[in-house]
């Protein structure tokens, strides 16, 4: 096969991938809108809708390490077909809820068998892509996180208002299956079969716990994700109250102008990274630091907007410069470990993410009406920076010894 056939089969395996972690998106953004509605038919409290976000991303966190090390040792492509059949199920349970603990249960199931896609598709992105491509293979892959979450708000909120909610998570539920299909065909063809060399539970953790970036990385990734899930699920509920929004305004101004503007970050940020990673080796640790560092005061001031315009400027602002960290946050932990490495590596960065954005959701619904979400919103997004500038120390500091080895790719 030619390395032009080899490129483009490449290239759409991406494409392929692109609309399933799209849509897994959409399946887990819905919920977020239609809070007020799950309030009035499942008499929701405050705390229980911030479980929603919660149990998912605690079961999806949690779940993670174990997700990425069987990518490790089973064949990738058939992993990913299965997570998106089971959490299409999920969706048909959700859609099935008779009350606010059956909601909250199959958002658990939908966290569990949701983890199971993420660390297999991109090992399979980062095995065909190395070198120059990675980063921008990796960064379309992550955009479709941002197109998901667009739908997903707009989604949830319209169906909630002319479907039904619950025949919005039934949709779901079809789409879901018909679409793994089409990836059983796609994938089969093309993407890499698992590595044959499967290292070790041990000497899997033992190589990133000796990679002080690594965990640098991990400790970043870990204060970065509170904010981002906070948005992700409190941001709709904020609009709604704050400026008396429907629920789909609501849903869409609350994704569009971060996800769209977070798109282009992203795209930007892997063509940089890409650019000079041959240059200087440690390009896309440096370029997720100084995306985190600079987005965080975007945020604070999107959740202080005194009108609607004001809010909106403040959300691009954010969605840049966050995109910067998002597109290369997984090719730089690819740079730091072995390709047998790539799916627990990936699974232990998305636990960390996990644990920290559940437990922030959390705390904004238990603390919001006594403390106000603008004030959690800052102390987050100043423990993000703080993470931030650890991240870019170590880089800076351990970039001479670093560069003695070649970059893993």
């Amino acid at each position: 096969m030619s390395r032009s056939n080899n490129e483009s089969r490449s290239w759409g395996v991406v494409a392929l991938l692109f609309a399933a972690f799209a849509l897994c998106y959409v399946d887990r953004q819905s919920a977020f809108a239609i809070f007020p509605v799950l309030k009035r038919d499942l008499k929701f409290s405050d705390v229980q809708l911030g479980l929603v976000g919660s149990l998912f991303g605690w079961s999806y966190a949690l779940s993670m390490p174990l997700a990425g090390r069987i990518a490790d040792v089973v064949r990738r492509d058939r992993l990913v077909v299965a997570s998106l059949v089971l959490w299409s199920f999920a969706a048909l349970g959700t859609a099935r809820s008779g009350s606010a603990g059956a909601f909250l249960a199959w958002r658990v199931v939908m966290g569990l068998t949701e983890s199971l896609y993420f660390p297999a598709a991109i090992a399979i992105i980062g095995v065909l892509h190395r070198g120059t491509t990675r980063s921008r293979a990796l960064s379309i892959h992550q955009s479709a996180q941002l197109v998901g979450v667009v739908a997903g708000g707009w989604y949830g909120g319209w169906t909630a208002e002319h479907l039904g909610w619950r025949n919005g998570f039934s949709l779901l539920w079809v789409l879901g299956i018909l679409y793994a299909f089409v990836l059983l065909k796609g994938l089969g063809r093309v993407a890499p079969r698992t590595e044959t060399a499967r290292p070790g539970w041990r000497r899997s953790l033992r190589e990133l716990r000796q990679s002080t970036l690594y965990l640098a990385l991990a400790g970043a990734f870990f204060c970065f994700c509170a904010v981002i899930w906070i948005v992700y699920a409190w941001l709709p509920d904020f609009l709604f109250e704050r400026f008396r929004l429907s629920l789909s305004a609501s849903g869409l101004d609350a994704t569009l102008y971060i996800q769209v503007s977070c798109g282009a970050g992203v795209l930007l940020g892997g063509w940089l990274a890409d650019r000079l990673i041959f240059r200087v080796r440690a390009a896309r640790l440096f370029v997720v630091a100084c995306g985190m560092l600079l987005c965080a005061p975007f945020v604070v001031l999107a959740f202080r907007a005194s009108s609607i315009a004001w809010f909106r400027l403040y959300a691009l602002g954010f969605g840049v410069l966050a995109g910067l960290a998002i597109a290369n946050i997984f090719a730089a932990a690819y740079d730091l470990v072995q390709r047998q490495n790539y799916g627990f590596a990936a699974g232990v960065l998305n636990m960390m993410g996990g644990i920290s954005g559940g437990a922030a959701m959390l705390l904004v619904g238990a603390y919001k009406d006594r403390i106000g979400i603008s004030h959690l919103v800052a102390w987050t997004a100043g423990a993000a920076m703080l993470s931030a500038l650890v991240l870019l120390g170590f880089t800076r500091s351990r970039f001479a010894a670093e560069a003695s080895s070649p970059v893993l790719i």
